[in-house]
């Protein structure tokens, strides 16, 4: 005899072919999946449904009342006659992390009027929640959270209102935009609300932290939702309070002691401040506290937390109680931050942890050695150490073998470390020791194998540079610049080379350019400036598609950059500094003609910066960084805008025009081609270089006059033509009033502001002596007509001259000669009227 207590439960037939018909609207796809549920789902058991994965029947009626499909790589789109609203006794609909391919959220879930758990979180749908969930009055749990703002609730209040029943509330990172919906108060059986980056205002009705039943506080994220922590009394059930990223203020209650329960803290980045309240070490049951980014002060003893495993202090004014017990370890701390919190030496309580895995004490006043003690316990775990931007001057016992087997990321950049090189840990992969004062070779870098980020920049290192630089396979980054290397540039990189920024600016390096360094094809900057690398153009550097920023500058490169035949295509090149070298030749017109991402305007507006892309652990990404002219003067960039598009030819031996195509880079901000041998006249296309902010045309031997359209160029800011043989009138008008003198000097047939030379009214642009200019009243003045006799006079003078050069020989008449050849060469500069 069969129990019926013990019997299976057989799913009803119109059920099962409800669900099978759903599984066939479906593709199931996805790389991180790893099941999906619905294969289980067979014709052959049609009449047993509830056998199938992801199913909860009754066991009394065999009626399908809990379906969960979450992570099951559904793909497609729910519409409004899915056979899911069919399946009528459902209490609980899990659909959350599947790909519902943009779609939204259709009409039909108020059907389901038994459901009190539902979950469509993570799941791709797009534009407004359907107002009738909000009739599901006997929901208990309701999660549409990660949507990414693509889910929009225009009225939150409306939509909560009859939801009286609810316990659980997630709509984190959903669009709602509107002020916090003060109805939730009402709401006091509570047990989680989460509200995470919706865009939420105003104020936040305190009465919610008193709720009788909450364990989960979430809020964060809402930049101008504002509100405080009010007293809180004891036995209040909160395990979890996060006000992260938002306008919270006011003190931390003494009171927080109360919330004997509470495991994770987090108030990061609001606007906190006061002191510190003691009763913090009571809450022996946190292992997540987060106060970064506030204003608070005072001592912390961080020793009774024996369950913290996350400590986040950074940018506060925090000191901690010294104890030297052995029993001081925190056998769960495995992170610790404490950046700009205005220390003055390491912190006693890290010398006895033995499991962490991120110490992170970066922008601080840390004037000591580095003491063996803060990695000696947690050698084995440690994974991240930022000790940069503090006064650090060496290693305890100058110990500069780091035993630290799994160390990968190492920071301890701008200090005043004086010792020779650290060798880098095994496992290392981000290795920065910049800005310090490091001496000695360089040689112990190749035992990184695994470097992707190498900064060694700002030091005092000498020797050549290892030939292993060139083979580590996974180096991305490599800066050596600033540093008294010495020798040639090794050839030594392989294919399949993985350099995406080369920065060797500021050595000694000599000889030239290393041809094998065409292997390394994703390769976006080079800055080899500042050095003695005796070279021609690199012209292979062409084939580097992906060449962003080439800087030779400073070096002693020369001969002709194009020859016949030239092919150059530097697609996305947005910076070339070629300046203070000795190429010849006239501009290289092939390789401008190839700069194509220089022919597309890019938008102002845009704060982006460039960097190379690292998917890694800790780094994301790394700026750029180069010294640049502009307008003038020499400026040190720690991140480079996107948007700037820079060409400097200066200061070479260039000759010829320049090229009509010139106009054809529109995106230009900066045009440096001063200290050339340029001849001819300026173009008129370069006034089709809208952006341009920085013009310099100096000390060459253009002439002609400068075209009137350049008035057109309103963002232009300096301008430079001064040393020229250029003539006529000066554009006016726009940025042209703004241009001092010291831009034009030195052109001795210009005229008009800002010069003091007045021009002629008969069209000629020419410039009367400054000597003899007269005030024009629109009428011939006296003056004007002798300076003509005067003109007149000094033209038979000339010719009197010339006849009297070859019939005076003897030494009395040699003033006479001497006398005319001087006034002819006046002749010639003032011009004939």
């Amino acid at each position: 005899m069969i129990h019926t207590s013990l019997a299976k439960p057989i799913c009803h037939l119109d059920e099962s072919s409800s669900l099978m018909e759903f599984k066939q609207s479906f593709a199931t796809k996805g790389i991180s999946c790893v099941y999906s549920k619905v294969e289980s789902w067979s014709l052959e058991e049609y009449g047993d449904c509830c056998s199938w994965d992801g199913f909860e029947c009754n066991e009394a009626t065999g009626h399908v009342t809990g379906l969960d499909l979450s992570n099951s790589c559904l793909f497609g789109t729910l519409t409004a006659n899915t056979s899911l609203f069919r399946l009528l006794h459902l209490e609980s609909l899990n659909l959350g992390w599947n790909d519902f391919n943009s779609s939204s959220i259709p009409y039909g879930f108020g059907n389901l009027s038994r459901l009190r758990y539902l979950n469509l979180s993570n799941s791709e749908f797009f534009g407004k929640v359907p107002s009738d969930i909000s009739q599901l009055s006997r929901l208990v749990s309701l999660d549409l959270s990660l949507s990414w703002f693509l889910l929009e609730m225009p009225n939150i209040d409306n939509f909560v209102q009859n939801l009286t029943m609810l316990r659980e509330l997630d709509l984190s990172l959903m669009s709602i935009r509107s002020p916090f919906p003060h109805v939730l108060a009402n709401f006091s059986s509570l047990k989680s609300l989460k509200l995470t980056g919706c865009g939420l205002q105003g104020g936040f009705p305190v009465s919610i932290f008193q709720f009788p039943n909450l364990e989960a506080l979430d809020v964060s994220d809402n930049r101008n939702l504002s509100g405080f922590i009010p007293k809180l009394y004891m036995g209040n059930p909160l395990k979890s309070l996060s006000l992260y990223g938002t306008n919270f203020s006011g003190e931390i209650p003494i009171s927080i002691r109360n919330l004997i329960f509470l495991n994770k803290l987090s108030i990061e980045d609001c606007h906190f401040s006061g002191s510190l309240p003691t009763s913090l070490g009571n809450l022996s049951q946190l292992t997540y506290l987060g106060l970064s980014g506030n204003n608070l002060s005072g001592t912390m003893d961080v020793h009774k937390l024996k369950n913290l495993k996350i400590l986040l202090l950074d940018f506060n004014n925090i000191s901690f109680v010294s104890k030297t017990q052995i029993n001081a370890t925190l056998p769960k701390l495995s992170t610790v931050s404490l950046v700009s919190c205005n220390l003055h030496e390491f912190p006693k309580f890290l010398g006895y942890q033995n499991g962490l895995v991120l110490l992170s004490l970066s922008h601080n006043k840390i004037g000591e050695s580095i003491p063996i003690e803060i990695w000696n316990g947690s050698r084995e775990s440690l994974l991240f150490m930022d000790l940069s931007h503090n006064l650090l001057t060496g290693f305890e016992n100058n110990q500069i073998n780091l035993p630290l087997p799994k160390l990968t990321y190492l920071d301890i950049s701008s200090n005043l470390l004086k010792t020779r090189l650290p060798t880098p840990p095994p496992l290392v992969q981000y290795y920065n020791l910049s800005n310090n004062i490091l001496f000695g070779d360089i040689q112990s870098i190749c035992r990184g194998r695994s470097l992707l980020l190498l900064d060694l920049s700002i030091n005092s290192l000498s020797g050549i540079i290892p030939s292993c630089l060139g083979n580590i396979d996974s180096l991305s980054v490599m800066n050596l610049g600033k540093n008294n290397l010495e020798g040639m540039i090794p050839h030594a990189f392989l294919k399949g080379c993985a350099l995406k920024i080369i920065d060797l600016t500021e050595n000694r390096l000599q000889g030239s350019v290393p041809r094998s360094m065409v292997n390394c094809t994703a390769l976006e900057y080079l800055n080899l400036g500042y050095n003695q690398i005796l070279d021609g153009f690199p012209f292979w550097l062409s084939d580097l598609i992906h060449l962003k920023v080439i800087i030779l500058k400073s070096n002693k490169f020369h001969g002709p950059i194009e020859t016949y035949g030239s092919q150059f295509n530097f697609s996305y090149l947005h910076i070339m500094d070629l300046s203070n070298n000795s190429f010849s030749g006239e501009l290289p017109s092939k390789l401008l003609q190839s700069s194509r991402a220089m022919k597309v305007i890019v938008s102002q507006d845009s704060l982006e910066y460039m960097y190379v892309f690292e998917n890694t652990s800790w780094v994301d990404f790394v700026d750029y960084g180069m010294k640049l002219m502009n307008k003038g003067m020499e400026r040190e960039y720690s991140k480079v805008p996107y948007a700037l598009m820079e060409i400097d030819l200066s200061n070479n031996k260039f000759e010829g025009r320049i090229p009509n195509l010139v106009g054809d880079l529109k995106s230009l901000m900066m045009l440096n081609l001063s200290n050339n041998i340029l001849t001819g006249s300026i173009p008129p296309s370069l006034a089709n270089l809208t952006m341009l902010e920085s013009l310099d045309l100096s000390r060459n031997k253009l002439s002609g006059e400068i075209p009137q359209q350049l008035a057109q160029l309103t963002f232009l800011s300096s301008f430079d033509v001064s040393h020229n043989q250029l003539s006529g009138l000066i554009p006016q008008g726009s940025q042209f009033n703004t241009f001092g003198t010291d831009s034009f000097v030195m052109n001795n047939r210009l005229c008009g502001s800002p010069l003091p030379n007045k021009c002629t009214k008969d069209g000629n642009n020419l410039p009367l002596p400054p000597s003899l200019l007269e005030e024009d009243n629109g009428e011939e003045s006296l003056l004007d007509w002798d300076w003509k006799v005067v003109l007149i006079g000094v033209g038979v003078g000339f010719l009197i001259g010339v006849v009297l050069e070859n019939l005076i020989i003897d030494e009395k008449g040699s003033w006479f000669l001497h006398y005319s050849k001087r006034m002819a060469k006046r002749w010639k500069r003032w011009g004939r009227h």
